[in-house]
């Protein structure tokens, strides 16, 4: 047997469902491929064997980590070949065809590399890749190497002066799509099991040298990898694996003076990327807001002194008045701001606006209500909303470009959708559209058949019609189309739209925005409301607002609730945020997470005394979870007010 594809998963179903496709097309019927299984909890093994029966799959009890799940799958394989694949990936038909060609002609080869391209056509710089050292791994650590990404010494690590075009012998190859001869794996030994996560691939290839062959970069193909290594270069944890790595390496292979220097240049190089990423981290979670607040209570305060001194000038401000006033219509505005989506993990500046609105017409609402001698000129509310939205603006583009926040395009947020492909397969797709809730966003179908004259647009033209008609998203049907030219299409971008892939015969879709950006999928498992960042802040809200009142309102649950010492309990955990008033009655291992309730979805007081179906049950929180709607909370409250107690 020529070929053993090898891919080790952990908690990718989809993403894995449509690799093996394209692998299994890729590869036809002379070779096999293994999958290992790394105690996935997405139920992955259950989904993907009866829809894979020619894919042997390893059912590992524990996640020992990538290296280890690698050489359990070589071992338990038979090609001359093993192909070692992350299973966020997208192989062309032809691939294997040439890579092999390739190895077949180069004796002196003992691994190969290929050019992969994120989720939207760009080039991962980790295709290739020199081996570290104390200089280039702190250009890399301390973002050098991503700020001049061709230099050949800042961006040695990545080989950024070889043009990604041509073929190349290369230092380092990455595990995400790595090509070995089964003779050098034997003699190597495979993967180092002491490398959990990141330097298994660097030590691989810095042992296949040292066995007398060369490592190849092959630019003759291309793959699609879906999340490149930076979708987590900016958590602590990424800095911490990614040292502990390179020193693990770094003791193993160099020695002396060469190996204290380099722990210093990287402990150095820690330091100082955890203190930047200490800092984003800080303002995204907690800082943002009182940044905020500081340039909002700021904004208000320039406005009213320079409306002060320069157009009502016989006007004056009690001091009590003002530091009362502006710290009210700070606080307005933030709260504003977070049900508008302003802290939410994508940027948008429609959250910014919408806020800003929403706050200035409740403090004019407000102001109207107020005595005459505590109003003040409505200009200063209106133009102190306006400096502090110029401000806010400013200060979230400055975010944005140091990569402290991510932005999302505002069309992105409700894309337009157009399908490529032909009826059958559109009618795939929109069953998995419906399943998720998102068929509204279907503008209309691309015919790949030129003959076909029912589609909206033709596929020949797709970059002219996207011109034309807004859409957003395509989503790439491989059937008539295949694996190979939705690849070529990808790589040929940049397009107006993000592109997303459905292989023939599977029930999922996927894609991914960029390098940036972890990928997305799609799926006939219907998507959940609950999970929405909206809908959960309106559940929040409706969780504090019915504790205060039944804390405010005491005399009341003494009159209609069961047990009202225990219902105050409640209100005091629901405001913590320790339960919420509604969540699930049954199992929820396989839904959005959600504090523990005090009423079920069924509207029972939990725990429940006498066991119910859990088939029922299970059904009930889906459909919750699915279909939620803060309507729904206050009905099973209103329905069930005197138990809130408990029975």
């Amino acid at each position: 047997m020529r070929l053993s594809v090898i891919i080790v998963n952990y908690n990718v179903r989809h993403f894995i469902e449509q690799c093996l496709c394209a692998v299994q097309k890729a590869l036809g019927e002379n070779g096999e491929i293994i999958v290992v299984d790394n105690a996935s909890s997405d139920q992955s093994l259950e989904y993907l064997v009866p829809r894979f029966p020619r894919v042997r799959f390893i059912a590992n009890p524990t996640n020992d980590g990538f290296a280890k799940a690698c050489n359990m799958g070589w071992k338990a394989s038979i090609g001359d070949y093993a192909l070692f694949l992350n299973p966020d990936t997208i192989v062309p038909e032809d691939c294997f065809t040439k890579c092999l060609a390739f190895m077949d002609g180069h004796p002196d080869a003992g691994a190969l590399g290929v050019k992969m391209l994120d989720g939207s056509g760009h080039f991962l710089r980790e295709s290739k890749r020199s081996f570290p050292s104390p200089v280039t791994s702190f250009y890399k650590l301390v973002g050098l190497s991503a700020l001049f990404p061709r230099s050949a010494v800042f961006s040695k690590y990545h080989l950024g002066a070889l043009d990604e075009n041509k073929n190349h012998v290369v230092d380092v190859l990455a595990g995400a799509f790595m090509l070995v001869r089964r003779d050098v794996l034997e003699k190597t030994g495979g993967f180092d099991e002491i490398f959990f996560m990141y330097g298994e691939d660097v030590d691989l290839s810095y042992r296949i040298q040292e066995a007398g062959y060369k490592n190849y970069y092959f630019a003759e193909t291309d793959i699609i990898h879906f999340k490149g290594e930076s979708t987590r270069k900016g958590s602590m944890n990424y800095v911490r694996m990614f040292y502990k790595a390179m020193s693990v390496f770094v003791k193993k292979h160099y020695g002396g003076s060469r190996a204290g220097i380099f722990n210093v240049f990287i402990q150095l190089a820690i330091w100082i990327r955890a203190g930047l990423t200490a800092t984003a981290q800080f303002i995204r979670r907690i800082g943002l807001p009182l940044i905020d607040a500081s340039m909002i209570f700021l904004s208000f305060w320039i406005v009213k002194n320079t409306w002060n001194q320069y157009v009502r000038t016989d006007t004056v401000y009690q001091n009590k008045l003002l530091l009362i006033a502006f710290p009210v219509y700070t606080v307005c505005y933030l709260v504003a701001a977070y049900y508008a989506g302003l802290y939410d993990r994508w940027y948008r500046k429609s959250g910014l606006i919408r806020s800003t609105l929403a706050a200035t017409i409740i403090l004019l609402a407000g102001y109207a209500l107020l005595p005459e001698h505590l109003r003040f000129s409505r200009a200063i509310i209106l133009f102190g909303a306006l400096l502090a939205f110029i401000l806010i603006t400013l200060q979230r583009w400055i975010f944005t470009k140091m990569e402290v926040l991510n932005q999302m395009e505002e069309a992105d947020e409700y894309a337009s959708t157009m399908i490529a492909g032909n009826t059958e397969e559109y009618e795939s797709v929109m069953k998995i559209m419906r399943s998720s809730g998102q068929q509204q966003r279907v503008l209309g179908r691309v015919a790949v058949d030129e003959k076909d004259e029912t589609a909206t647009g033709q596929w020949k033209n797709i970059d002219q019609l996207s011109a034309t008609l807004p859409f957003r998203e395509l989503i790439c049907c491989e059937g008539q189309l295949s694996f190979s030219e939705i690849i070529r299409f990808t790589a040929a971008g940049p397009h107006r739209f993000n592109i997303k892939i459905h292989a023939d015969g599977s029930d999922s879709v996927v894609g991914s925005h960029s390098k940036d950006s972890s990928g997305e999928t799609l799926t006939n498992e219907a998507g959940f409301r609950i999970a929405d960042p909206y809908y959960r802040r309106q559940k929040r809200l409706i969780d504090v607002l019915i504790s205060l009142s039944g804390l405010v309102l005491f005399p009341v649950p003494l009159l209609l609730v069961k047990n009202p010492l225990r219902f105050w309990s409640h209100c005091f955990e629901v405001l913590i945020a320790r339960k919420t008033w509604v969540g699930y009655a049954g199992n929820k291992s396989q839904l959005p997470s959600l504090k523990p309730g005090v009423l079920g979805s069924n509207g029972v007081p939990l725990p429940v005394k006498i066991q119910l179906p859990a088939e029922s049950l299970n059904r009930i929180d889906y459909r919750y979870a699915r279909d939620y709607e803060p309507v729904a909370d206050l009905r099973l409250i209103r329905k069930s007010f005197r138990r809130l107690g408990g029975v």
